[in-house]
């Protein structure tokens, strides 16, 4: 297998080819271009590459284009210029078109196999990102966890996660003397806001079986590497949970994953698109969180590689790891979109046969400006590109092709069914369930004893004339009497119960 990838043909005449180095892969990269200018078709062409070369590929299909990478290309596609004509113009001479192994997948079960992570693993900052809590909410949330790791219940689900809530809720008064402040106000809407994620579908996301991450690290049975795509067509109705999750999937790769160093090719490369979702309103710790996995990523093989319309949708920090670029043209019609070039066109290393800047603002479709990391790290001289063709179809395959591929494929049968073992919730219902018994076993026991008040009241009625001595017992024992008496009413009554509850609520705080 070939130690690069072939992007295109650079140069005046497009003689000079541009590669991507293998073993500077995992040194990230951006490919950045304003809407129709070619940025799928790069990413298309970047995933066959890696497939070919023997690295598994993840990536989202935002618009359901990406599909077509299961199937080969044709000459029947409707171009203005045929890929083979341009193959030719770059020297493309071992073009083919052919089809790659694809993993289809779905958070929602509908267009791949179910995708899903546990509340556990996602854990309170990504939750309290995807859920966009206050600072004060997502303490709280944290409170959540740690009783849940005290307590030893698995929160596997939203109904695990929404009943340990409102166990939390009742238990504020406990909770607040250990951990602080526990607001029922704000319990309340992190429900809230849990529901609105449960009506957009977001409660698919969490369950088991959980998404084993060596599931998208496979390579087929002639070695190239296994294409994943997440269907995101659907997924971008919810963008918070789009990018929440791909984040989450990044870190999981950043923990689980081995050190590697610098390997010759990498284990896994990571394509997020629409990255701007991801940096839109986000709060500092979390956007900390994304330039600690980006930089230290590297060295467990994963190359990550954000795909967005303008450099600057990426903060600094971030963009400054992206050693690899692709920028298509970016469109300059006011002052802050000229703003936004000249800063892009900063960021390359100075070609002096043109103007980067110009350049950038005037790349036709398919063609874009291209920097690759070279010998020791360094950045390649900035040059005008013309992308090479793809050799899987351009464009989304049908409906039955896709569930052609899925039935199929290895995996097929793994995620689908939905498994739902004891948990937080279920552990919850039995304390309560406990609780409940033991409390009617109380009422019962008062209700004896205040029945046998009534007995023993009626037979001192007509029990005739006693002893003095007797006289004197009897009289302490109604005094007893009376006090038992008044005690079985009270706890009958509403404080009764209310005193019931305070000692059953110790139930609940033991593991």
């Amino acid at each position: 297998m070939s130690s690069d990838i072939f992007i295109g043909g650079g140069g005046p005449d497009y003689a000079t080819k541009q590669f991507l180095d293998l073993g500077y892969a995992n040194r990230h990269g951006l490919i950045a271009g304003a809407t129709g200018t070619g940025k799928t078709v790069t990413l298309q062409i970047l995933a066959e590459g890696f497939a070919n070369a023997g690295v598994p590929v993840f990536l989202s299909d935002v618009k359901g284009d990406l599909s077509g990478l299961a199937m080969a290309g044709s000459d029947a596609a409707k171009l203005h210029v045929p890929f083979t004509e341009r193959a030719a113009k770059i020297g493309f001479d071992d073009y083919i078109y052919q089809s790659f192994p694809v993993t289809f997948w779905d958070l929602f079960g509908e267009q791949g196999h179910p995708v899903r992570t546990t509340v556990s693993e996602m854990g309170p900052l990504l939750i309290a990102q995807l859920l966009s809590l206050s600072e004060a909410q997502e303490g709280i949330l944290n409170i959540a966890f740690r009783v849940a790791d005290e307590e030893g219940m698995p929160l596997l689900d939203l109904k695990d996660l929404q009943a340990l809530l409102v166990w939390v809720g009742e238990n504020a008064k406990d909770l607040a003397l250990r951990y602080g402040n526990v607001s029922t106000a704000s319990v309340g809407t992190i429900q809230r806001r849990l529901l609105v994620l449960e009506n957009q579908g977001g409660a698919q996301l969490f369950g088991e079986p959980a998404l084993a991450l060596s599931d998208l690290m496979r390579c087929d049975a002639d070695g190239r590497g296994r294409i994943n795509i997440l269907a995101a067509d659907k997924l971008m109705a919810s963008p918070k949970l789009y990018a929440t999750f791909l984040l989450w999937l990044m870190s999981e790769l950043f923990e689980e994953l081995p050190e590697l160093g610098d390997p010759d090719k990498p284990k896994l490369v990571f394509f997020f698109d629409e990255a701007h979702l991801l940096f839109d309103d986000a709060p500092k710790a979390l956007v900390d969180k994304v330039e600690q996995v980006a930089r230290l990523i590297r060295s467990k093989g994963v190359g990550v590689y954000f795909v967005t319309q303008n450099p600057a949708d990426v903060p600094d920090d971030i963009l400054g790891q992206l050693g690899n670029r692709i920028q298509h043209a970016l469109r300059a019609f006011t002052a802050r979109d000229r703003k936004e070039l000249r800063q892009a066109a900063e960021t390359y290393r100075e070609n002096p046969r043109f103007d980067t800047e110009e350049a950038i603002r005037e790349v036709g479709v398919g063609e874009a400006i291209t920097s690759m990391l070279q010998r020791k790290g360094v950045p390649g001289v900035v040059e005008q590109t013309l992308i090479r063709p793809p050799s899987s179809q351009l464009g989304p395959i049908s409906v039955a092709q896709r569930a052609a591929v899925m039935a199929g494929s290895d995996l097929a049968g793994k995620y689908e069914t939905l498994k739902d073992r004891e948990s937080a919730y279920e552990m919850l219902k039995a304390r309560a369930e406990a609780a409940a018994k033991e409390a009617e076993k109380i009422e019962a026991a008062a209700e004896a004893e205040d029945e046998a008040a009534r007995e023993f009241q009626k037979a001192r009625r007509y029990g005739g004339a006693r002893s003095s001595s007797r006289s004197a017992r009897k009289s302490s024992d109604g005094f007893g009497d009376a006090i038992a008496s008044a005690v079985i009413k009270e706890l009958k009554g509403t404080t009764g119960r209310r005193i019931v509850r305070g000692i059953l609520g110790g139930l609940f705080k033991g593991r």
